[in-house]
């Protein structure tokens, strides 16, 4: 079983228009809401992708309500923590003249460190049935740069496979803790190491650094120029095809969702690369956020190139 955290899931609306202007009315063509948040997305694309999942984290209010519900024709097990405050809502704008998105994200409700030591309780016993844990995205306020770092450090004791999907100080003390897989992008990789990384020497330099740090898959995002993958068997580089986009957000999730099918099949690095990169460019050819067609990755597969640099 794959369980994701989402400690700050959110509903996401994806709204279309043409010719977006600031300062202006701007009617919409089109809307789809999907229940949202980095770990929310893993969760879908791994159902889909026929995993057993388990999503916890925390929602409330009515919006809670909705995310939880949205989970179910999936047959993703909904173990959230529920709060009373509302959650949050997450806007992506798309503006179909200019092939330009815009995203507005709402901050969301405060977590208290009471309510976090008991989300915490309920984390403890849902990993003993997980063979991966996929933890993504930001937290809520009143949580601190630790939040992930603690989470990491629980599952690790508990011989987890543990997946960080962060940024900022959650990415740089998470990694403190030694989880199983990161997947920064090159502004990510430059914060944790303090490299300029302007060529792909630079950045293997770079990823290499945090593997030796104790991180056993350093997966480098390279939007669509592919990725750069450090493990122990060594340097790989994924090129993925030329595509015609339709919605990049929450791509960077089904790749996390596609490493963490390959963990829990105990797929080669590099196989398990070639599919995560198939699902997330799948993911792209749709205009709704964290899902793929299997049809889509299945002729995209044969089409991902893997070279092993060293």
């Amino acid at each position: 079983m794959i369980l994701t955290v989402t400690l700050n899931a959110a509903i996401d609306k994806r709204y279309v228009v043409d010719g977006f202007q600031t300062g202006e009315v701007n009617r919409v063509r089109s809307c789809v809401c999907t229940a949202g948040g980095k770990g929310l997305n893993v969760s879908r694309v791994a159902a889909i992708a026929g995993a057993r999942v388990t999503a916890t984290g925390f929602v409330g209010g009515y919006a809670g309500r909705y995310i939880e519900a949205e989970l179910k024709p999936l047959h993703v097990k909904s173990e959230f923590f529920r709060l009373e405050a509302e959650s949050r809502s997450c806007i992506n704008i798309w503006d179909e003249r200019a092939c330009r998105q815009t995203e507005l994200l709402e901050p969301g409700f405060t977590v208290t460190a009471e309510e976090f030591d008991a989300f915490e309780a309920r984390y403890r016993k849902l990993m003993d049935h997980a063979y991966v844990i996929a933890l993504s995205g930001s937290v809520p306020k009143g949580l601190d740069g630790s939040a992930y770092k603690r989470l990491v450090k629980i599952g690790k004791e508990a011989g987890k496979r543990v997946i960080l999907d962060t940024s900022g100080e959650l990415l740089r003390e998470g990694i403190k803790a030694g989880p199983t897989m990161v997947k920064p992008n090159i502004d990510e990789i430059r914060m944790l190491t303090g490299k300029a990384c302007k060529s792909q020497e630079e950045l293997i330099g770079a990823a290499t650094e945090i593997y030796e740090s104790g991180v056993e898959l350093v997966a480098v995002s390279l939007g669509a120029d592919g990725s750069l993958l450090a493990c122990r068997s060594g340097i790989y580089r994924a090129c993925v095809p030329k595509i015609e986009a339709v919605n990049t957000v929450g791509c960077g999730d089904s790749m996390i969702a596609g490493f963490a099918l390959g963990i829990s099949k105990g797929l080669t690095p590099e196989e398990t690369l070639r599919r995560a990169s198939a699902i997330s460019a799948a993911s792209a050819l749709r205009e709704e956020t964290g899902f793929f067609l299997t049809e889509d990755m299945e002729r995209l597969l044969p089409q991902i190139t893997i070279t092993k640099l060293r």
